[in-house]
């Protein structure tokens, strides 16, 4: 131990200086490899804290030798780029222990693999593990049993969530701000942590972001570039309640115990999912004596231990699926269904026999089964989810199950129209809430609701008939020159009307009616054809489109509606009225208090129609 010389792991904690103070070494003499201080510059200048730790341990031994305790002095070949390019696979521990071979010293490391491989090469080695000593992350104590999230952030109070899903309030935790320096040393905190707690597992690690899953407590970090200052949040579930306290039906409970493979929970942030999750998945584990896994990132749902929890990978979901498949548990919770790839993996893993819990974001209760119709083919919707459990402050609000059947979808009349339908039924009650079907190459989701709705005494367009009217426009100005003025309106689900100047009827009816008995046939309703000045003023409900821009919000009508009267309404209360420009737009100048009006109308998800005025 006369010559040692250290690798990086052993670098970073501070093994040397510990060795120095609690070993009787006389005057030991420390080579540092090049390679080393490479590694550490490179961690440094991409702002991790263990490559600054690792230099200040540096510059700690540099003081050692001036005080005459040691011999300091750096030596050997710095990383080439091939090396830095393959360093996972011990290019860069292969010069240190090079280094340590010639200079006939004690190899000094935390590293297990490093250790094990120097004996193997007859190299001395000195393996120094480290002791981990519990203890909590400073960042407790701003909780107490009713804070759901801490909020810090650089130069502002700390804040807190506290309450339970659907009644939350926002708390300033104390008026002193939080410096860049002092929610920096939380970050090194918890990212030591990480690095020494068995339960502490850094989930994510990107440029300007760090995801840190702590026990119970979800870790989010972020920093410049990626934020514009330093920022952490910490989320914590406030409730760990039993399947039974949710007051099911014994109709729902005989389900979820017998036949609902497929699930989807559903619900708005914060709304209570992951309690409800927690609580089914207890329930398949500890009543029902099932199998249950886990797909999660980061791996936040507080568990038994009989729950084994997976997360990405090598960083992927797809290699976890591949291991679960093999594993074959009963039940697996997918927490949670974002991108494209999670509904495949899901669809896959339900498809391929096993039970399947998916959580999924949403505001509305048809929101998580339409979000998957549109990623896999309609066929096999029923045979991934049967089962749609919508949650909101906390409760299970609407449940729904799918079956396929072939019928003429709901405001269609034509028997040659039956096609494949999904029904989408309120469980308990059998009511039928939606329908999900193919029209041309689109997917319809029918909201029953609707097709009957009425908006001040007039019945309101189904989804149906807004792309039929689009599909006879396409098709009748193909028959009309360019410049001539064109309407469709659907006025029932058997009729539609079209509107064209006088002087091209008889082209578009054609010899004894052939033409217009063409488009017929193709678009299933019937059709008539009259003088586009007759067309009476519509009173029914136009759905506007919203456009953002930087300095405006833009009311899209269409160019049709182009220079006419509107009353704009969210919801049933009314805005305001305009002229729409030749565009057919209502353009509303951002900041003023309209513009408000409608984003937080868009926000809290309020229709926003027009009515022309006569």
């Amino acid at each position: 131990m006369n010559c040692i010389i250290p690798d990086t792991s052993a670098v970073i904690i501070g093994a040397i200086s510990e060795i120095i103070e609690t070993e009787d070494i006389d005057y030991p003499e420390i080579i540092v490899p090049e390679a080393v201080v490479c590694e550490l510059e490179h961690q440094a200048n991409a702002n991790r804290s263990e490559g600054i730790r690792g230099l200040k341990e540096l510059q700690k031994l540099q003081q050692l030798q001036y005080e005459g305790e040691l011999s300091i002095s750096f030596k050997g070949r710095r990383p080439t780029n091939y090396d830095i390019k393959y360093a996972k696979s011990g290019e860069i521990d292969s010069i240190i222990r090079d280094l340590a071979r010639s200079e006939m010293g004690t190899l000094l490391t935390n590293d297990k693999v490093q250790a094990e491989t120097a004996k193997a090469q007859g190299i001395p080695v000195y393996f120094f593990k480290q002791q981990y000593k519990e203890k909590p992350l400073s960042i407790e104590k701003f909780f107490d049993e009713d804070t759901m999230s801490i909020h810090l952030k650089e130069n502002i109070v700390p804040m807190a969530k506290k309450g339970t899903p659907g009644h939350v309030n926002f708390e300033v935790l104390s008026e002193k701000r939080y410096s860049y320096k002092e929610l920096k040393k939380i970050v090194d905190e918890i990212l030591d942590k990480a690095k020494s707690d068995p339960k502490t597992y850094l989930e994510s690690e990107k440029e300007g972001s760090f995801v840190v899953q702590s026990r119970e407590y979800r870790i989010s970090i972020a920093y410049p570039p990626f934020s514009e200052a330093l920022e952490i949040t910490i989320v914590r579930p406030v409730a760990n309640i039993s399947l039974d306290e949710y007051n099911l039906s014994e109709k729902l409970l005989n389900r979820i115990q017998t036949s609902a493979e497929g699930i989807l929970i559903s619900g708005s942030p914060g709304a209570g999912k992951s309690t409800f999750v927690q609580a089914i998945a207890n329930y398949y584990s500890s009543k029902l004596n099932k199998i249950v896994k886990t797909m999660e990132s980061p791996r936040d749902l507080q568990l038994p231990d009989e729950i084994t929890q997976y997360a990405p990978l090598e960083g992927n979901m797809e290699n976890t699926a591949d291991v679960l498949l093999l594993v074959r548990p009963d039940y697996t919770i997918y927490d949670e269904l974002r991108k494209n790839s999670d509904f495949n993996i899901f669809a896959d893993m339900r498809l391929a026999g096993v039970g399947m819990i998916g959580v999924v974001h949403a505001t509305r209760p048809i929101d998580a089964i339409q979000r998957i119709s549109s990623r896999v083919e309609l066929g096999v919707i029923p045979s991934i989810v049967d089962t749609s459990i919508y949650i909101e402050n906390g409760k299970v609000t609407s449940v729904y199950e799918t079956k396929m059947t072939v019928k003429v979808p709901t405001g269609m009349k034509e028997a040659d129209l039956a096609r494949p339908v999904i029904e989408v039924r309120d469980f308990e009650t059998g009511e039928l809430k939606n329908e999900i079907y193919t029209y041309g190459e689109q997917t319809i989701v029918m909201d029953m609701d609707l097709v009957n709705g009425t908006a001040e005494g007039e019945r309101r367009k189904t989804s149906v008939e807004k792309i039929a009217e689009k599909e006879i426009l396409r098709k009748v100005r193909k028959l009309l020159p360019k410049k001539a003025k064109v309407d469709v309106e659907v006025t029932s689900p058997e009729r539609a009307n079209i509107y064209i100047p006088e002087e091209f009827i008889p082209k578009i009816i054609g010899k004894n009616g052939k033409r217009i008995a063409e488009i017929e046939e193709k678009v299933g309703i019937s059709l008539g054809v009259e003088v586009i000045e007759s067309k009476p003023v519509s009173k029914a409900p136009i759905e506007v489109d919203i456009i953002h821009t930087n300095k405006q919000i833009i009311l899209d009508l269409g160019r049709e509606k182009g220079r006419k009267n509107f009353d704009v309404y969210i919801g049933e209360e009314y805005l305001l009225t305009a002229t729409t420009s030749k565009k057919g737009e209502i353009k509303i100048k951002r900041g003023i208090e309209l513009s408000d009006f409608i984003l937080d109308a868009i926000e809290m998800g309020l229709e926003i129609t027009a009515i022309q005025k006569m």
